[in-house]
């Protein structure tokens, strides 16, 4: 299985790294071909231009630096984001990796009749969200109302026609022992080992 991991964090000693490794690892381990894209390494602009804007209209990408994800995307059969909640939300980066990568006519389509969108990624079999926090679950769910999964899960992927979709929401993360910490990474190593 080819996956493509779209990475987001800047700080290359942060939780959201070891994940990374540990997803990377276990993927490998489990003899999949693995294709990382990291936003903040590659110095993406999350921010739509107006030429992006033009071409997104005439469903096509100007920027090198896309149509150079939107190639390796295309013959992804799993697409896996790992990023930080900051202030509820995912970063910029991974919020215009969305806006300008996931595209019209790339991504989706609008349906012939006029209504909802259908997926155009043949290849994608299905995408998960990890993602780290420092609220604790319970807070994040009843008060701010899972962000995440609205956004990111019901509003872009299932919208766009992508029905197999995960969040993995890893939360509390300077709380918890080390040990739970350790826990999760070597959960993370064995999930993604047995991907299917």
């Amino acid at each position: 299985m080819r996956v493509v991991i779209v990475f987001n964090h800047p700080y290359d000693k942060s939780y959201c790294n070891a994940i990374l490794e540990s997803v990377q690892k276990g993927l490998l381990r489990g003899g999949h071909e693995v294709d990382t894209i990291h936003l903040d390494q590659d110095g993406f602009n999350p921010a739509m231009t107006a030429a992006d804007l033009q071409a997104f209209v005439q469903h096509r990408a100007v920027d090198p630096l896309v149509i150079n994800y939107q190639k390796r995307i295309e013959v992804a059969d799993h697409l896996i984001f790992i990023f930080p909640i900051w202030w509820d939300i995912m970063p910029a980066s991974t919020k215009g990796f969305i806006d300008r990568v996931l595209s019209p006519g790339f991504a989706y389509d609008h349906h012939p009749r006029g209504y909802g969108l259908v997926p155009l990624l043949e290849n994608l079999k299905g995408i998960t969200v990890i993602s780290t926090m420092n609220k604790p679950r319970i807070m994040y769910s009843l008060w701010i109302g899972n962000l995440i999964e609205k956004v990111m899960i019901k509003s872009a992927f299932k919208a766009m026609g992508y029905k197999k979709t995960e969040w993995i929401s890893f939360t509390s993360v300077k709380r918890v022992s080390q040990e739970k910490r350790v826990k999760w990474l070597n959960d993370l190593e064995t999930k993604f080992k047995k991907l299917r």
